[in-house]
């Protein structure tokens, strides 16, 4: 297998991403991930240009790297000036990293409107740039920018500034589609035509603004590339950057390279979710390969060839890259999906009663419940068809009371009569809301038979008005996500009705919590 190098830049173009914002600690984090997973280079930033960068540097030149080089990333030179009194050369020599990474001009709109210099002075500062970090003891690798519009407008020219890099001592190449416009066989006709001309390692970066990065990427290893720059899920300026996730999935899975150690792929989607939990961002559960959506099964026909064979709706083997396949239960689903449902969650239940619980989802679906993010809902809808199942309460009846009392503002009661065991419980309890005094109603009447109760927290709650032309008529959606010490589980109500359509979705999540613990 062809060895390809992996160079992340997660934590330097990443950031540049609107809304992904990193302090230095979750880059030192991150980095600290990016190692463990084996990728080859980690851009930790643009050193002077912030106090974070600054931070991450000093601190990662104190630890201990087990796979990966750490690279600054800067520019070439001033115009008219030398690296030997540039601020930002010195900057990079002072990060103390092993890798320089710096990048140029190619584009000649960009020398002459940008830079506001000659083409030859262009040359002149990135050779002496890479020359100078080189013999200050650098490897130093060479970033073309706007490489691919470079090449259209003068390929001669833009193939000399990446000669002037490899003058200079460049180890490899990269070719930028800095802007992200390049189409694949652009960059398959363009990289074809360079190297025999260019003879010299070479890498690619490229930008997703024509939802091209990935595939730019791929093409551009066919041709020879033994670099990729990316970022893991995808983060950037604008559109973003290439997706080292599909990147690397594609490269080892499809086209036999080698992108990381042994055993290390494995871990591609824990990877990609601690990202976005350090950045505090939600994470996109529809991107390919790491999403939790990736390999989730939702039409009847689809989930029943699934159940005769994993290959006929799969591309690959999630596992392989830590990810799992998964059944969704809504109104389109088949007796395969509910099936696949119970024996994931070990309830056993019969064809025909699968059909009825089946019957009862599309009908309530078409009322306004979703079961797609509820799974601990259907799970009980199942569990109920069991033969021998007796549910743990019985709700006899319910009411909430909320008023605003003057010196005390909004003020919520909730009483509830349930049935436990043969034992009447009517308990009542206050909250801050109508929706918490429920729940704290409903713990009241259950820790004494049931003291699990206690560690089941209600982590989210989430409503959705679905037809809101009919303004305080509209049917309400709840959903209500729980956890405990070892899981989590969501469960759904809805109604004309906010307070019952919480009340279903709070029962189904009492009910679910303590059938898992027992």
């Amino acid at each position: 297998m062809q060895k390809i190098q992996i160079y992340d830049t997660t934590l330097r173009d990443g950031t540049q991403s609107e809304g992904f914002t990193l302090s230095s600690n979750d880059k030192i984090r991150i980095a600290q991930k990016l190692d463990e997973i084996g990728v080859a280079f980690i851009e930790g930033g643009w050193p002077g240009s912030n106090p974070k960068d600054v931070e991450f540097f000093e601190r990662a030149r104190d630890m201990q790297w087990k796979n990966a080089l750490i690279a600054a990333f800067g520019s070439t030179c001033r115009v008219k000036g030398g690296p030997e009194d540039d601020a930002n050369i010195k900057a990079l020599l002072d990060s103390n990293t092993p890798v320089c990474t710096i990048f140029g001009k190619t584009w000649t709109l960009h020398v002459k409107e940008v830079l506001l210099t000659t083409n030859d002075d262009n040359l002149r500062i990135i050779e002496q740039s890479v020359a100078y970090l080189k013999a200050n003891g650098k490897r130093v690798i060479y970033d073309a920018e706007h490489f691919f519009d470079g090449y259209k407008a003068d390929s001669s020219y833009a193939l000399e500034t990446l000669k002037a890099a490899i003058r200079g001592g460049a180890e490899t190449v990269v070719l930028c589609d800095t802007n992200g416009g390049t189409l694949p066989w652009e960059v398959e006709n363009i990289v074809r035509e360079l190297k025999p001309a260019l003879a010299h390692p070479f890498g690619i970066h490229t930008h997703n603004d024509g939802e091209c990065a990935v595939v730019n990427s791929l093409v551009a290893v066919r041709e020879g590339a033994i670099q990729v720059q990316g970022t893991i899920n995808g983060v950037g300026e604008r559109c973003g950057n290439a997706n080292l996730c599909s990147i690397i999935s594609d490269l080892e899975l499809k086209m036999d390279h080698q992108c990381l150690p042994a055993g290390k792929l494995e871990h591609l989607y824990d990877l990609s979710h601690f990202v976005a939990e350090v950045a505090n961002i939600t994470p996109d559960e529809h991107l390919p390969f790491v999403g939790k959506s990736a390999f989730a099964h939702k039409g009847g026909v689809h989930v029943a060839a699934m159940r005769r064979s994993p290959q006929s709706y799969q591309h690959i083997e999630p596992e392989k890259i830590g990810n799992k396949m998964r059944v969704v239960v809504s109104d389109l689903s088949g007796r395969g999906n509910l099936l696949s449902k119970a024996e994931e969650h070990g309830v056993e239940v019969e064809g025909e009663e699968v059909v009825g619980v089946l019957n009862d989802i599309k009908e309530l679906e078409s009322r306004g419940f979703s079961f797609e993010a509820a799974e601990a809902s259907v799970t009980m809808m199942l569990k109920r068809q069991e033969y021998g199942y007796k549910a743990p309460f019985e709700l006899i009846d319910f009411s909430v009371n909320v008023e605003h009392r003057q010196g005390r503002g909004i003020f919520a009661e909730a009483t509830v009569k349930v049935k436990v065991k043969g034992e009447l419980f009517h308990t009542a309890a206050d909250g801050n809301g109508p929706v918490n005094a429920m729940d704290n109603a409903l713990r009241k009447a259950l820790v004494s038979y049931y003291p699990q109760v206690a560690k089941f927290h209600l982590s989210d709650y989430k409503v959705r008005i679905l037809d809101s032309d009919h303004g305080t008529e509209a049917i309400t959606r709840v959903l209500i996500d729980t956890r405990n010490d070892t899981g989590r589980w969501s469960t759904v109500g809805a109604s004309t009705n906010i307070i019952e359509a919480s009340w279903r979705a709070l029962a189904d999540s009492m009910e679910y919590g303590l059938m898992v613990a027992h």
